[in-house]
């Protein structure tokens, strides 16, 4: 089985790949180990249409539960800074099922219930053998997720700080108009350490409660029973039901490093692009070039570096900057936290706009540039741990 593109997992990173190299005229295959698109067991459900916007593409009502205007960033003493920025909770089956048929409208050959066990040189092909045969490709993409396995398989290293991923439990949960709101809530302080606790409203009597942690292992199950029992606390609630949990990990400011190699490009959870949107770009980033290499019949990794070169010139100094909030907030305790949070009373906030990446870097160098006094808690960031 023989394509000139073979793309493995139908990530929102995967699908885009798949999509733009077969829309220039590549032979593709998309190799897929859930049972169907749209089985998806990841808790992202949610973005800023800002996300969406640097794909260029459209937010399609066929996959949204509810949009939200903004989200309310909330400090350990429940001080609070309310963002505008036009958010979506969707339904995750649904919006990679929309995307999937994009995708096979392109042409491309779509194999779920696929296993990819190892992946192997051979000439100017890649073999790759599946739990369903054995493919051949001239290009790999690699989309199957946060850590990896093709890509450790390759000998690459796509992640430069594999250990500051988030780990993430979330529910779906249920209450008497618990999802009624019309803004996100994000809690930062020891609640979630490095990261954030998550409230986000589905609409009627359903939202999803999260954990998100870096530096704490795997198993974030303490801290998200400690969330929910706070959560139940500030909200007076009595009676809230858990309907179902899904874990996982979100590679937020971990930078992509080893990404591209000859007839190799990483991209989306596994390269350390946090983020639906964000995800999404870089796959469509790296079909284009895939496309555009095969046409030169050239696919060595000089030529597919033009992949690593958009990406940089486009994303690499948000990323960095966004690290270097996120590290300053996990060392932050939550006495600092609060006297940081209280820097922004009476002030006007309409320019923090975006997802949380970008919202956490224009926060802190508002805070910089503002009011010399938040140096004293930024300081957290020399802190050895």
């Amino acid at each position: 089985m023989n394509a000139d593109v073979l793309v493995i997992g139908a990530s929102p990173a995967g699908l885009m790949a798949a999509r733009n190299a077969s829309s220039g005229g590549a032979d593709v295959k998309l190799l897929d180990k859930k049972p169907e698109i749209g089985t998806s067991t990841h808790p992202a459900n949610t973005f800023f249409k800002s996300m969406i916007d640097k794909t260029g593409e459209e937010v399609d009502q066929s996959y949204v539960i509810k949009k939200l205007n903004g989200a309310h960033i909330i400090s350990p003493s429940g001080n609070y800074v309310s963002v505008k920025s036009a958010g979506f909770f969707i339904d995750r089956s649904k919006f990679d099922t929309y995307y999937a048929e994009q995708v096979r409208n392109t042409g491309v050959d779509i194999r779920t219930d696929v296993e990819a066990y190892n992946v192997i040189k051979s000439g100017d092909f890649f073999v790759v053998s599946t739990s369903q045969g054995t493919f051949r490709a001239k290009v790999v993409v690699v989309a199957d997720g946060i850590k990896s396995y093709i890509a450790r398989l390759l000998g690459l290293n796509p992640v430069k700080y594999p250990d500051d991923i988030a780990w993430a439990m979330e529910a779906e949960i249920e209450s008497e108009g618990i999802g009624k709101p019309d803004m996100f809530e994000y809690y930062l302080g020891n609640v979630a350490p490095g990261w954030k606790s998550t409230y986000s409203p589905c609409g009627g009597n359903r939202a999803t409660l999260g954990v998100y942690v870096r530096r704490h292992g795997r198993d974030v199950s303490g801290f998200f029973n400690n969330w929910v029992e706070n959560f139940k606390k500030s909200k007076g609630l009595n009676d809230l039901k858990i309907l179902d949990t899904k874990t996982g990990g979100d590679p937020i400011a971990c930078i992509p490093d080893e990404i591209v190699s000859d007839g190799i490009m990483v991209v989306g959870g596994a390269a350390g692009q946090s983020g639906i949107g964000y995800g999404m770009r870089a796959g469509q980033i790296a079909g284009d070039v895939a496309a555009e290499a095969l046409s030169k019949n050239d696919v060595s990794k000089s030529v597919l570096s033009q992949y690593r070169k958009i990406w940089n010139k486009e994303f690499r100094a948000e990323y960095y900057l966004g690290r270097i909030a996120l590290e300053t907030l996990r060392k932050m305790n939550d006495d600092e936290i609060d006297d940081m949070m209280k820097s922004f009373e009476g002030k006007d906030l309409s320019f923090i706009k975006g997802n949380p990446l970008n919202q956490a870097m224009q926060i802190g160098m508002y805070l910089l540039r503002n009011n010399p006094k938040s140096l004293l808690s930024y300081r957290a960031l020399l802190r050895n741990r």
